[in-house]
């Protein structure tokens, strides 16, 4: 089994390609927000690396958010438009999942904390649970300030994970028993999204592509701006 995960999520887009033997190749690049010009030569460049064409791929895994509007309808669609045509079925995995599987090993509360721009984050908390990580809090938008207060609230050691943590680090590392992720963790990885899929693929966790749904939130931000303008 091969499969084929599209991360595009927030200002970074990538994919991998990987199965039983782990992740084969990957590709990652940020941008700004060219994620359309990126993407198909990054999926070309994996297939090369892999040694495998596209006929091969049996299951195409996708990010399916909550992120930033215009990449992420990006990566959704064409990881559908992939999976209908190659005739395949596919498997959704949150991009706050994603930002939190790298660190799936510490003991502490996970926060994944993805900027979602406007002064707002897409946050999710975590408990690591035998065999992997358990989400305790659906994911949802907050002010840093609301995010600042529930850590507080918690008392507990928690290690906060993802883009927003680094946008807002000096706050962050300024509470009781808070740390930062290193930067180099603060992306949803096309590498983790295909090890997530395939741990749910052997438990044939399955979706047709029509029943893919991105998490967005939010209104995009031409939309808000628009309904903003009207309003004045």
């Amino acid at each position: 089994m091969l499969i084929l995960g599209i991360e595009s999520a927030t200002q970074q887009v990538g994919c991998a390609i990987g199965g039983h033997e782990g992740v084969l190749a990957s590709a990652h690049s940020a941008r700004g927000r060219r994620h359309a010009e990126s993407l198909a030569p990054q999926m070309q460049f994996v297939l090369n690396q892999a040694r495998v064409t596209i006929d091969e791929i049996s299951v195409v895994a996708v990010d399916v958010g909550p992120g930033l509007y215009t990449g992420l309808r990006v990566g959704v669609s064409t990881a559908m438009a992939t999976a209908f045509g190659l005739g395949v079925p596919m498997i959704g995995v949150s991009s706050l999942d994603l930002v939190a599987f790298p660190v799936r090993h510490t003991r502490r509360l996970i926060a994944a904390a993805i900027d979602a721009r406007r002064g707002e984050l897409f946050t999710a908390f975590y408990r690591q649970v035998p065999g992997g990580l358990q989400r305790v809090t659906e994911p949802h938008v907050v002010s840093p300030d609301d995010l600042f207060n529930e850590l507080m609230a918690e008392g507990t050691e928690c290690l906060v994970v993802g883009d927003g943590a680094i946008r807002y680090r000096a706050e962050l590392s300024g509470i009781s028993k808070v740390e930062v992720a290193d930067e180099s963790l603060a992306y949803p990885s096309a590498a983790s999204l295909v090890a997530l899929a395939h741990a749910r693929a052997l438990r044939e966790e399955f979706v047709q592509p029509s029943e893919i749904s991105p998490l967005y939130l939010r209104r995009p931000d031409a939309e808000a701006n628009w309904s903003s303008r009207s309003v004045s």
